[in-house]
């Protein structure tokens, strides 16, 4: 009796139980215990078929919903994309600025464009959410999955790393055709009109790229978007690592949500410092246009020489407040659910 109980707790073979799948969903993957599952299959067929029917369908449910917040989620950061990709591509080789602060960029756009015009390339944002989080969160799962020892044991810290940064530039690359639609639709209303581009839709955007500049131009620039995303996903793990070190150190914090808050927005902060030169070569090279049957840069170095050259040092930052309200939040979010959940099943799983 004690053995068939076992199961369901650990394991007929003995292995101890791996986490649960609303664990492994917010580390990024759906995949569930396949152990629990195998020796259910043994014991009770018809009930694990059941069981599997109804996993399937809780799993559609989670992810449909998942799917529905990052596209609400995208409409709101919108705007703040778009102001980003407005101050970067502002005083291109020059030192003079086109905005002086985001908020004067933001009022400026409205002014001149309206409100459609701060939302301008949503269906490009749209896209590139939908490619670039599904590939990120599939390749996650799949490396998390085969990296997860035989008897449960999840992959170390650095390895986690590496694959959360392997997961990112992969999934960058995917995402690379809809990150060049956006930000050539947001770049569009600052053109005279007889320079614009007039993209309908991203659709629209990448078949007129493809037919009038061909396919490789779908990936310009996806060196530095994958840069991007392996640099926001190491500056991100090390320095909320270590910011939360130091906090506890100072004596002034103890391991609680307020300590977790803390240590997310300097790691928001310092990610954002990390990123934006990098950003900024990716925005640059996804806009330029050909001049004389040459692109206006070489590769991402090239942009960065020139604009610390031309328009300052500091011109690598530009846009800094908006790309900040943006990444900050979803770094404070990603980290204190990462706490909690980490509390919440040592407390419910390894305590006893």
């Amino acid at each position: 009796m004690a053995a068939t109980a076992s199961p369901a707790a650990g394991g007929m073979d003995g292995k101890p139980r791996t986490s649960p799948k609303s664990v492994k969903f917010l580390f990024g993957g759906l995949a569930g215990s396949r152990t629990a599952r195998s020796s259910r299959s043994l014991l009770d067929p018809v009930g694990a078929a059941r069981s599997t029917l109804i996993a399937r369908s809780s799993l559609d449910q989670r992810t449909l919903k998942t799917y529905c917040s990052w596209m609400g989620a995208t409409v709101f950061v919108q705007p703040l994309d778009l102001v980003k990709n407005r101050m970067q591509l502002s005083g291109e080789g020059a030192k003079t600025r086109e905005y002086k602060t985001s908020f004067h960029a933001l009022t400026s756009i409205l002014r001149a464009e309206g409100l459609r015009g701060i939302y301008t390339g949503l269906s490009a944002g749209l896209l590139r959410q939908a490619t670039y989080t599904t590939t990120r969160l599939g390749i996650y799962t799949v490396l998390f999955e085969r990296l997860t020892g035989a008897d449960g044991t999840p992959p170390g810290f650095l390895l986690k790393a590496l694959i959360g940064m392997t997961a990112g530039a992969t999934g960058a690359f995917v995402g690379t055709p809809a990150e060049v639609a956006l930000i050539r639709m947001t770049a569009d209303g600052r053109l005279p009109p007889d320079q614009r581009r007039g993209y309908k839709n991203v659709f629209n955007a990448l078949i007129r790229i493809a037919r009038e500049e061909g396919i490789p131009t779908l990936w310009r620039g996806c060196i530095p978007t994958m840069a991007r995303a392996v640099v926001v996903n190491a500056a991100q793990l090390a320095s909320y690592s270590q910011s939360k070190q130091f906090l506890l150190d100072s004596g002034y914090f103890s391991d609680n949500i307020l300590c977790h808050f803390c240590a997310s927005m300097i790691s928001g902060l310092v990610t954002t410092a990390a990123s934006m030169p990098v950003d900024i070569a990716k925005t640059r090279i996804q806009n330029m246009r050909m001049i004389d049957g040459k692109p206006e840069y070489k590769n991402g170095l090239d942009v960065l020489v020139k604009v610390v050259r031309y328009e300052g040092f500091f011109s690598l930052w530009k846009g800094f407040t908006p790309y900040y309200a943006r990444l900050g939040p979803h770094t404070v979010l990603t980290f204190i659910f990462l706490e909690q959940m980490n509390k919440a099943y040592k407390r419910l799983f390894l305590s006893g």
